[in-house]
């Protein structure tokens, strides 16, 4: 459960902010306007602070909430542009489309890939295949996994495919981060980058279904 415990603001009013920021191409002085013509005068600065505050801690709940995932994965990772340099957005989807996990990570490299598999797994459990690019740093993530596998015991090894028509879907889908990510104008900092696209990673969660309620922002922080 999230905690507003000390806001001035409904948790509901909080929330809508919140969900409406991630869901549509608006920038925060848009979303001032658009929350003072429902009534509410709040301003950008506050709003900004909502967004990096509860996006995170909504992104949380999702991942316990969410419905059942596939154990064929679709792993890649897009650029997200913080401070004027280019940092990298993790993603991972099943073969249904369904999101599995997202993580910015300033490097593009094997400590980071190893990172995200095994928040992944931690949130998801084990999969039984995961497709990637050609990238080496990927690939030696799930080599570090696999090894992981085989110093436990196990006798069965995740079934790694480098096979770049196969890897479409999650391709396809960073496209709604590039559509939001222009309007926004940018990030400063990589704890507001992180935050807000928890935010967005979760509205097209909800837009996917992907929960078990009518896919309402508000029931994720009951």
């Amino acid at each position: 459960m999230i905690d507003f415990k000390g806001s001035h603001y409904p948790k509901e009013m909080i929330l809508y902010a919140v969900f409406f920021y991630a869901r549509y191409a608006v920038s925060y002085r848009d979303l001032e306007e658009i929350m003072a013509e429902r009534g509410v005068v709040v301003d950008r600065a506050t709003l900004n602070r909502w967004v990096v505050k509860y996006s995170s801690l909504i992104a949380c709940e999702a991942h316990r909430r969410k419905s059942a995932t596939n154990s064929s994965w679709r792993m890649d990772e897009t650029y997200i542009k913080v401070r004027g340099k280019w940092m990298y957005l993790y993603r991972a989807v099943d073969k249904h489309g369904k999101t599995l996990d997202f993580k910015l990570s300033e490097r593009r490299d094997e400590a980071a890939a190893t990172n995200f598999f095994k928040r992944t797994i931690t949130n998801n459990g084990w999969p039984e295949k995961v497709v990637i690019d050609k990238s080496g740093a990927n690939f030696a993530g799930l080599q570090n996994m696999n090894l992981l596998l085989l110093l436990h015991g196990w006798f069965w090894l995740i079934d790694v495919l480098q096979v770049k028509y196969l890897n479409n879907m999650i391709e396809q889908d960073h496209r709604f981060i590039k559509k939001l990510n222009c309007p926004m104008k940018g990030f400063k900092s990589f704890q507001s980058a992180s935050a807000t696209l928890d935010g967005i990673e979760v509205a097209h969660m909800i837009q996917k279904r992907q929960f078990g309620t009518n896919g309402q922002s508000a029931s994720l922080a009951a």
